[in-house]
């Protein structure tokens, strides 16, 4: 009797989704992303119990119409490439159809999204991969909820480390895409209490005072290379966010 086979579609998409969620800062950074690529200027995370209860990301971006918020949980579907010539020029921070088709095979997920001028939207549930419930909504740009995190893969959630350690990941995740993104503004509400808060800023100096502190900015060198534009620290100039 043969003993390799073929695994079932469902139990490929749990096993792939390791791969790509490793903690619950993973969800936060993938989706992150996606609102950056969506055109956001406002990006707001709310997390519950270190991201294992709830994930929040909402934002203002171009949002989707309905039958796009569909198909979007499927395993590569995208709008960021569409032939083989596209991989060659990559302009966006994801491409490959793998986080949202990830995250909702391991989580009850719910987005919300409407598209750019209008405020009716469509709210979509997928609970470990299988569709749930679609309706109709008021609401505007995008919001996608993340719930109960491994709820279906009890192997990688025992692996997840303390609250607060999950908590240090997603502030650091949060941070770095602040410091990234000055022209984007961030909060991160952890617990109901707002943790950071990030307004657009006008430079990567006035972002990096936001997040850090003057005394550090005052330890910085500006460098100005070709296409390279960096602050660097002097040495022994060094500290956390604000946020830890």
């Amino acid at each position: 009797m043969p003993e390799i086979r073929v695994l079932p579609e469902e139990l490929q998409n749990r096993i792939a989704a390791g791969e790509v969620i490793e903690r619950p800062a993973s969800v936060v950074k993938e989706l992150i992303e996606n609102s950056i690529d969506a055109g956001a200027t406002e990006v707001g995370v709310d997390i519950l119990n270190g991201g294992r209860r709830l994930i929040r990301i909402s934002d203002n971006g171009r949002g989707m119409e309905r039958e796009d918020a569909l198909i979007c949980f499927y395993p590569h579907a995208t709008s960021k490439i569409g032939t083989e010539e596209d991989l060659f020029d990559i302009r966006t921070l994801g491409f490959r159809g793998e986080a949202l088709s990830s995250i909702a095979s391991i989580s009850r997920l719910k987005i919300l999204t409407a598209p750019s001028g209008s405020t009716l939207g469509v709210s979509v549930e997928i609970h470990g991969g299988e569709l749930r419930e679609v309706k109709e909504v008021a609401h505007s740009g995008t919001t996608i909820e993340v719930k109960d995190l491994f709820f279906n893969t009890p192997a990688r959630k025992k692996f997840l480390k303390s609250q607060r350690t999950e908590i240090y990941h997603i502030v650091e995740t949060v941070t770095v895409a602040g410091l990234s993104r000055p022209d984007v503004a961030f909060s991160l509400t952890i617990d109901r209490a707002e943790t950071l808060r990030l307004p657009t800023a006008c430079s990567m100096r006035e972002r990096v005072l936001q997040v850090y502190g003057e005394e550090f900015l005052r330890g910085l060198r500006e460098v100005n290379e070709s296409s390279l534009k960096a602050l660097i620290s002097v040495e022994g100039n060094f500290r956390s966010s604000r946020a830890n």
